[in-house]
């Protein structure tokens, strides 16, 4: 699993994309039950799901973050961060991600996606998570050792929360700068997929309006992506 895991951290920002998009639009949507009223339902409850999945990280990363991305496409690690939210998750931010990928998944209903995208990410993110762990365990020793007895894998224990966070500022600017672009890509997702659900279901010329209106919708988003993107690169969004 830790090998698995160092190919899964090495190529992830280009396994994890292009399966989700060969499973999720190389089959046709199916209305939930049968029934739009029933999809549009479920569609709310893959928002949440990516919505809750996003708080979740934007909570970790406003008050303590921790680099993911390595150090040369591998492993790496400054520190062992043990603050913030990361006194109640080890991982939060992968928890956060398999959130928003189900909440994807549930807004697209495909059963290939439940049958296989929901295991492969689990899997996926299971074995990234043991080759940290083993990166972990050898560079902070004892340490680290401690910290896996008192704090959960994923799922976050949210008591004593309120301490943990006590004192800390939230940074909003390192925030915006450091998840601007997975807000982006996952809210943009999550409209294509309604968007690609919609015409598959009804077709263009029954639902022109809706589908026109969802398709307005990427343009906001698309605009505050460009000035998160352009606050970055000019320096306005480096913390005091």
């Amino acid at each position: 699993m830790i090998r698995l895991g160092n190919f899964f951290f090495k190529y992830r920002d280009t396994v994890f994309p292009l399966f989700f998009i060969i499973l999720v639009f190389g089959t046709k949507p199916e209305l939930f039950l049968g029934s739009e009223y029933a999809d549009r339902w479920l569609d709310c409850i893959g928002i949440l799901t990516a919505l809750a999945g996003q708080v979740l990280r934007a909570l970790t990363i406003g008050f303590a973050y921790i680099r993911r991305g390595g150090k040369n496409k591998k492993i790496y690690a400054d520190n062992l961060v043990k603050e913030g939210f990361f006194a109640h998750s080890r991982n939060p931010l992968y928890t956060g991600n398999i959130l928003i990928l189900i909440g994807l998944g549930i807004i697209a209903n495909s059963r290939w996606f439940y049958m296989i995208g929901i295991p492969f990410f689990l899997i996926a993110y299971l074995a990234i998570t043991m080759a940290e762990e083993d990166y972990l365990r050898k560079s902070f020793g004892k340490e680290y050792e401690d910290y896996c007895k008192n704090v959960n894998r994923f799922i976050p224990n949210f008591k004593g929360i309120d301490k943990s966070i006590e004192g800390m500022r939230f940074d909003w600017k390192k925030l915006i700068s450091k998840e601007y672009g997975t807000t982006f890509t996952w809210v943009a997702t999550a409209i294509v997929l309604i968007i690609w659900e919609t015409y598959s279901a009804f077709g263009y010329k029954a639902r022109s309006s809706e589908i026109i209106t969802l398709s307005t919708l990427i343009i906001p988003v698309t605009l505050a992506y460009a000035v998160a993107r352009y606050l970055k690169k000019t320096g306005r969004l480096q913390s005091e």
